[in-house]
């Protein structure tokens, strides 16, 4: 078939007060994203945040090892790593063990991280995030290549190595132009965290100037959030307050400078839906969408939906959407 739109289920776990409860959202993730792989579904993305009331995906890396062994092909995005908060030669390590159990299939993107709390928690000094950022990628590189090498005083080597010769695909992520030089200057893909296409112009720009051709650009587009429905206003109904908290948090984390995939400044939900981050369509309107889009975010559990609600939407996805995409 002809190249589609490119489809990811994104998970980071977090509930919002009148959201579902932990233990039936991790279930039900598990059992989706086994759904998405034998659909033959592109990617599963984690996230990572730490220390939140709403309980945000803390430790993606292990949710990663989970999903390694419930599925066959579907690509796992750690998307993304905060690099400041990560050990190097432990997340070496893990990311190597990961890469055996996922045969290959990972992309980890590292992130500099923007919420004070977790660094003062890990002890990690928020002033260096950028050049943390940049040592880790040279601690990685350093430890899959298999050859003994310094670290703090000793001369270390590092086990497994990855099943992918140099190690795991990375990626750098950001929301703005430092970002997207840092990506070119490590040589390293751009996994844009917001829908600036400007990102994408100043990494190749940055590339030209350093003397090598530009890797690969993801810059998102369209919504963060698609719920396919038979009767949207219905839905919309029950997904519009969850949608509403879980923009507000988003909002609250922000700290100067910083850009999000969920950029909002609704109070109400009519404004919510103006918006149109999250949207909830029916399939002809979804089918519509990856005709404009490269792009397009599953976010089943957004918020602690109820599950069965978003059942309903990946099974009316895989009926009346997903057959109409690959028969274009």
């Amino acid at each position: 078939m002809d190249r589609m739109t490119f489809i990811a289920l994104r998970y980071d776990m977090r509930t919002t007060p009148t959201g579902a409860d932990h233990e039936a959202l991790y279930q039900t993730a598990m059992d989706q994203i086994r759904w998405a792989d034998q659909l033959g579904l592109d990617a599963v993305v984690l996230s990572e945040h730490h220390v939140s009331e709403e309980g945000y995906l803390p430790s993606p890396l292990v949710m990663a090892g989970a999903v390694a062994g419930a599925t066959d092909r579907i690509t796992i995005m750690l998307a993304a790593l905060v690099a400041g908060l990560q050990h190097p030669i432990r997340l070496a390590e893990d990311l190597a063990v990961l890469d055996h159990l996922a045969s290959g299939r990972v992309l980890a993107v590292l992130g500099i991280g923007y919420r004070p709390i977790e660094f003062e928690v890990f002890g990690a000094d928020r002033s260096r995030r950028g050049p943390l950022l940049e040592e880790l990628v040279g601690v990685l590189r350093q430890a899959w290549a298999g050859e003994p090498f310094e670290f703090r005083g000793a001369t270390i080597v590092v086990r497994p190595l990855p099943l992918t010769p140099g190690g795991p695909m990375l990626a750098v992520g950001g929301s703005v132009a430092a970002s997207a030089k840092r990506a070119a200057r490590l040589g390293l893909p751009l996994f844009a965290g917001h829908n600036d296409p400007e990102l994408g112009e100043i990494y190749q720009a940055e590339c030209a100037r350093l003397g090598h051709e530009g890797g690969w650009t993801m810059i998102p587009s369209g919504p963060m959030f698609v719920h396919v429905s038979d009767d949207p206003e219905r839905d919309w109904a029950r997904i519009g307050p969850i949608a509403l908290d879980d923009a507000a948090i988003m909002a609250s984390w922000q700290t100067a400078g910083n850009r999000s995939l969920v950029d909002s400044a609704a109070t109400t939900l009519h404004d919510l839906r103006l918006e149109g981050t999250y949207r909830v369509l029916t399939p002809d309107e979804c089918v519509a969408l990856c005709r404009e889009v490269h792009t397009l975010t599953l976010h089943p559990l957004m918020g602690g939906l109820d599950p069965d609600l978003s059942w309903a939407s990946l099974e009316l996805f895989e009926s009346d959407v997903l057959p109409r995409l690959r028969a274009n």
